[in-house]
C-alpha cells in the first residue's frame, strides 16, 4: 500500500509531466495557427473528456459548493491565460511568463501554510529550489527599459493562476470530474468572447487542430492529476511539483525540436530535480 503522502507526490510529478507535454504540443500547434484558437480547442477537449471520466468512474454529482469552486477555477484559469497573453502582446514575454509562473506558485504556498501549517525544513528547501528552477528555465534576457506598468499583467496573471490552484484544492477532496467539467464552461465563455473581440484570427488547419486536441488531452490529464495530488496531500506540494511543467516542455523541445538550452536553463533543470528529491524526503 503506497502512503498517501507518497501518492500525492507521484500525482504532482505526473501532473507536471502531463501539463508540460500539453504546453509543448499546444505551443507547437500555435506556430501554425492562433494561440487563442489552440487554447479554445483544449478547453473543448476537456469539456468532452471530464464528464466521460465522471461516468466511467461513477462519480456522484457533488454538492453545489464544489461545483461553484469548479466554476471559479475555470474563471480564474481562463482570465489568467488572457492576462498572460495580453502581457506577452506588449512585448514583455519573458517578464510575463516568469513572474506569472513564480507568483502562481507563491500564492498557493502561502495559502497552504496558513491552512495546513508550515511544512518541514526539507520541503521548504525543495520549494526554494523549485522556484529557482522555474525562474531559471522560463526567464530570458530582457532589456533595461522595464517600467512599473509592464508588471501589471504578469502580476495579475500570477495571482489568477494562484487562485486557480486554490479553487481546485477546495473541491478536490470531495469530487474531481464534475467540478472540472463545470470549470470549462466559464473558461470557454471568457475565451470565446475574447477571441471574438480580436479583429484578425487565423483559420486553423487539420494538422493544427490535431495537435491542439493532443494538447487538450494532456492538459486535461494535468488538471485531473493536480486535483488528485491536492486532494491526497498538501496544496503547496501539489502546486510546486505540478508547476515544474516547464522542465518537461523545454526538455521535449530540446529532444524533439533540437532546440539548444542555455546554461541557465540546464541549471534550472538541475535545481528542479533537486527540488523533487527534497520535497519527497
Amino acid at each position: 500500500m503506497i502512503p498517501i503522502e507518497t501518492l500525492a507526490i507521484l500525482f504532482g510529478i505526473s501532473s507536471a509531466l502531463s501539463w508540460g507535454a500539453g504546453d509543448f504540443a499546444g505551443g507547437y500547434a500555435s506556430r501554425r495557427t492562433g494561440a487563442y484558437i489552440v487554447v479554445l480547442v483544449t478547453q473543448i477537449t476537456g469539456l468532452i473528456i471530464f464528464p466521460l471520466l465522471a461516468l466511467v468512474f461513477s462519480e456522484s454529482l457533488p454538492p453545489m459548493v464544489d461545483l461553484m469552486w469548479g466554476a471559479l477555477a475555470g474563471f480564474f484559469g481562463a482570465a489568467g491565460l488572457i492576462a498572460l497573453y495580453q502581457g506577452m502582446s506588449r512585448g514583455m514575454i519573458s517578464i510575463t511568463a516568469t513572474l506569472a509562473a513564480v507568483i502562481g506558485v507563491i500564492i498557493p504556498v502561502m495559502y497552504s501554510a496558513l491552512n495546513e501549517g508550515i511544512p518541514s525544513l526539507f520541503k521548504i528547501l525543495g520549494f526554494i529550489f523549485a522556484l529557482v528552477g522555474i525562474w531559471s528555465i522560463v526567464r530570458r534576457n530582457t532589456g533595461s527599459g522595464l517600467k512599473a506598468k509592464d508588471l501589471e499583467y504578469p502580476l495579475l496573471a500570477g495571482m489568477l493562476y494562484g487562485l486557480f490552484f486554490i479553487s481546485i484544492d477546495n473541491f478536490s477532496s470531495n469530487a474531481i470530474y464534475w467540478p472540472l467539467t463545470v470549470s470549462r464552461i466559464p473558461a470557454m465563455i471568457l475565451l470565446t468572447g475574447f477571441i471574438m473581440s480580436k479583429k484578425k484570427i487565423s483559420r486553423p488547419g487539420t494538422g493544427s487542430i490535431a495537435l491542439a486536441i493532443l494538447a487538450g488531452i494532456f492538459n486535461t490529464g494535468g488538471a485531473v492529476l493536480f486535483a488528485l495530488a491536492s486532494g491526497a496531500g498538501r496544496l503547496d506540494i501539489a502546486t510546486i511539483l505540478s508547476s515544474l511543467s516547464p522542465v518537461v516542455t523545454v526538455l521535449l523541445a530540446c529532444i524533439l525540436l533540437k532546440e539548444q538550452l542555455a546554461i541557465r536553463q540546464w541549471a534550472g533543470v538541475m535545481a528542479s530535480m533537486i527540488a523533487i528529491v527534497l520535497i519527497s524526503v
